[in-house]
């Protein structure tokens, strides 16, 4: 329906991006919010514009001689109908590489030849009574020669900060550095004061920008240093006129800092952002971009029929397509709408206001199982995230299990987990939600739901688990299903895309919290930081993990548009703080025994949203978080897995030996789902083979939604000390040929959840295991958990289940409670243990 955001695609790697970042100049700006900075900052929801006469320009001084091979001008409405693009060695004396006239806005992209160290945009004709407009002016060529480029990611962005003093509590350092630009750091009223951010290590400094609040600094200093003492400047500035600024610097430092020797004002320094660019070897990729054909955008200006039929179309696509190659974004932009969302495989439905509230569906986003009669125990990969419902009829239907989280939402009546029928349902996710009334699950089997509030619950099959949940049912498993904490230890929600009040792209960064209780937006916006689209590389379907990885070592963060990717080497993640997030359950697939993606022993990284498929050649492990060895204190700033799915089999035959290993210390799993296939293609005992989902090292690791299941050996092995997790959800293998083909030792089978037995200390709330062993329904598991009987091992509400009595558990754990056997499928369960 429409795209996100109209810019060209990526030139091919010959052609590097000249012009972002640099310093620009013009002959004139509508206003101090319209600078030409903004034209050259990589962010498309900002601008600069001329005043209204037809004689301007806009130049941009790319530091040396360089060759220029494209022009991109990406026009506001306010765009020029005639103008040139002019090259110069020398600002003065000036060369045309593109003479255009009946220009018609939008995006024009021109093939040039020639060279210069300044590029303009010269206006001769207005096509409006205003002046000439540009959300972006790009000049691409081959650079001036060999070395390093100034990256165009900031560097500074959630790095520890420091300042002199701060106004008040809420005007602290830290403000700066956070991508959004409606905070900001402010200083006393005196002079001097100074800001400063630590990049983490000593680095190459090449651009510095400001973007400056009403109480701005005339006189300053940019400086840098190696140890936080000894300060070297980078740039002394006189006669500033505050607004948003960009400075080219050269110098090293791990500290970067603006000195302010002089104020404006009569209040102190205050800076909306400060950010660093750091330079980088090679072209340079360029941030944000296009999302693609895939990626499904509406605004209530839009006709509910034609929403409709583009819901609908993609439905009649994706309804059955359990392992087809399709993958969709329905994306909303605040206001309120009169459609039914059917939702089928693959397919993501979003809000992209800044909160639930700021988009209303009048309808129903809707998941049901008609297409397998009824039957919604095969309802995976989807999503619906930050969004509100008035549902029709007073009831919304969300008939899932793995693997389809339901995140943001705000249902305004009653949420019913079960399809028409009360068919089977097997278990899914609620997080920071609000439902009015009642949810009722039903049929479903289990469910786990966070940091939200409901009306209600109705009753409860197996396993009902609830933490930081207002209205949650009190804890009462012995005779019924619940299992409930009051709060969440630690939780951080999901990235998320949204649009600000300009009508740009960002991702929003939730904040940590600790023993949380309720939506994080019940009482005002979700505490975070905002980063521009501007700093992600879009990906897409094609690219190679080699430009991937080019990408986020420039330092961009990365965005997977809908799609399938194969990737012949691991995504590495190696920057604090970087954020990778998935559109329409983006799909990764390691080719060659590769693993698909590895992050390193850092800070605050935060994957969420996509699925990986194991390749046919086996690889050892799928998704690294830290290396082995990994001992780094990240209680501060943890790293997250979030809605991260693993496959092996179903679609082809995919192996690997673990899905997951986790070595970082501090990590929050927040809902995955690892799986090894248990029916569609490429499936057997010795076809989609697979020993191990979750392997955990790290200490301090909590994992809140946890579903790994048919795994050929332990399901889950953890090593790691103080280890927690809120709700399991297990199904043993199904296809072992015999009990001898099952065997751990003389132990008959393998338990789902293993702690090791060096561990001192460890939890767990909530935890069930099945088996349906329907090859050799006379095979037997001794136990469903093993563990070291310690003090500090504890585990609360342990079931086992024998589907159909197709197979046994023999004990709950460690011997200890009784079988779980028998057609009657009724659980077996440990209020506590020890």
């Amino acid at each position: 329906m429409a795209a996100l955001i109209a810019v060209p695609s990526g030139p091919a790697l010959a052609d590097t991006l000249l012009s972002q970042g640099k310093t620009a100049t013009a002959s004139s700006s509508e206003n101090a919010g319209t600078g030409p900075a903004l034209a050259v900052d990589g962010d498309t929801g900002t601008r600069w514009s001329s005043a209204s006469t037809d004689s301007q320009w806009l130049q941009v001084d790319l530091g040396a001689s360089a060759g220029i091979s494209k022009v991109v001008l990406n026009w506001e409405a306010a765009y020029g109908s005639g103008y040139k693009v002019q090259a110069s060695e020398d600002g003065s004396t000036w060369t045309d590489l593109k003479t255009v006239t009946g220009g018609d806005g939008g995006t024009d992209t021109w093939d040039v030849t020639g060279s210069g160290r300044y590029v303009r945009m010269l206006g001769v004709t207005r096509a409006t009574g205003y002046g000439y407009s540009l959300w972006e002016f790009q000049v691409f060529g081959t650079g001036s020669g060999t070395g390093e480029q100034c990256g165009t990611a900031n560097a500074a962005l959630n790095r520890p900060s420091a300042a002199s003093s701060a106004e008040n509590g809420g005007t602290p350092a830290k403000n700066a550095f956070d991508g959004d630009n409606g905070t900001r750091w402010s200083s006393a009223a005196s002079d001097p004061q100074w800001v400063r951010v630590d990049l983490g290590s000593v680095q190459d400094v090449c651009g510095i920008d400001l973007r400056w609040e009403a109480a701005y600094g005339t006189a300053f200093k940019l400086q840098a240093s190696d140890d936080g003492n000894t300060w070297n400047d980078l740039r002394s500035v006189t006669g500033a006129t505050g607004g948003t600024q960009s400075y080219d610097v050269s110098g090293s430092g791990r500290y970067v800092r603006m000195l302010g020797t002089a104020r404006a004002t009569g209040y102190g320094y205050s800076l909306w952002e400060f950010g660093v660019r750091v330079a980088s070897d090679g072209p340079q990729l360029p941030g944000g971009g296009d999302l693609g054909p895939n990626v499904h955008v509406f605004d209530p200006s839009m006709s509910s029929a034609g929403i409709q039929s583009r819901l609908d179309t993609v439905f009649d696509q994706q309804e059955s397509a359990q392992f087809g190659t399709g993958r969709h974004a329905f994306l909303f932009k605040p206001g309120s709408y009169n459609v039914n969302a059917d939702i089928g495989f693959y397919t993501s439905i979003a809000g992209l206001g800044q909160s639930p509230d700021d988009v209303t569906i009048n309808g129903g986003v809707t998941v049901d199982a008609g297409w397998f009669n009824g039957n919604a125990t095969q309802n995976f990969w989807r999503s619906a995230e930050n969004l509100s419902i008035q549902p029709t009829g007073g009831t919304n239907r969300w008939a899932v299990s793995q693997a389809a989280p339901f995140r943001r939402m705000h249902i305004k009546g009653a949420l019913n987990l079960a399809p028409t029928g009360y068919g089977w349902a097997s278990g899914g996710y609620i997080a920071d939600s609000k439902v009015d009334g009642a949810v009722g699950p039903y049929s479903q089997q289990q469910w786990y739901t966070r940091d939200s509030s409901v009306g209600g619950w109705v009753n409860g099959v197996w396993n009902m688990v609830f933490s930081g949940v207002e209205g949650a049912p009190a804890t009462s498993f012995a005779d019924k299903s619940y299992t409930t904490l009051n709060s969440t230890p630690i939780s951080r929600e999901k990235p998320y895309l949204y649009v600000d009040g300009a009508g740009a792209y960002r991702v929003f960064v939730p904040s940590k919290r600790t023993d949380a209780r309720g939506a994080s937006w019940a009482n005002g916006p979700t505490p975070g930081s905002s980063i521009p689209l501007g700093q992600f590389y879009v990906a897409k379907p094609g690219d190679s993990a080699a430009t991937i990885n080019a990408a986020l070592a420039q330092g961009l963060n990365l965005l997977l548009t809908p799609g399938i990717y194969t990737v012949n080497q691991a995504i590495n993640v190696t920057r604090p703080n970087t954020v990778v997030l998935g559109l329409g359950l983006a799909t990764l697939i390691p080719a060659n025994g590769v693993s698909a993606i590895k992050v390193a022993d850092v800070d605050g990284v935060k994957l969420a949203g996509f699925l990986i498929d194991a390749g046919t050649q086996k690889s050892d492990v799928l998704v690294e978080v830290g290396p082995q060895g990994s001992s780094a204190d990240h209680a501060a700033n943890p790293t997250s897995l979030q809605d991260v799915f693993v496959r092996i089999g179903g679609a082809f035959a995919g192996n690997a030996t673990t899905s997951v290993v986790v070595n970082s210390d501090d990590v929050i799993i927040d809902h995955t789902w690892l799986w090894r296939g248990d029916h569609g293609a490429g499936i057997g005992w010795n076809v989609n083979t697979a020993e191990t989902g979750l392997v955990v090292n790290g200490d301090d690791v909590l994992a809140t939604g946890l579903f790994v299941e048919h795994y050929r050996k332990y399901d889950v092995e953890w090593y790691g000390e103080r280890g927690r997790t809120i709700f399991f959800q297990n199904e043993k293998a199904y296809d072992p040929p015999n009990q001898a083909a099952y065997m751990n030792g003389t132990t008959k089978g393998w338990a789902a959840y293993k702690v090791g037995n060096a561990v001192n200390a460890h939890e767990g709330w909530g935890l069930g295991s099945y088996v349906y062993f329907n090859v050799d329904p006379t095979i037997e598991v001794e136990n469903g958990f093993e563990a070291p009987v310690k003090p500090g091992v504890r585990f609360h509400s342990l079931l086992t289940v024998s589907l159909g009595g197709n197979g046994r558990v023999n004990h709950v754990i460690n011997g200890t409670g009784g079988p779980a056997s028998g057609t009657a499928t009724i659980p077996s369960k440990l209020v506590s243990y020890p």
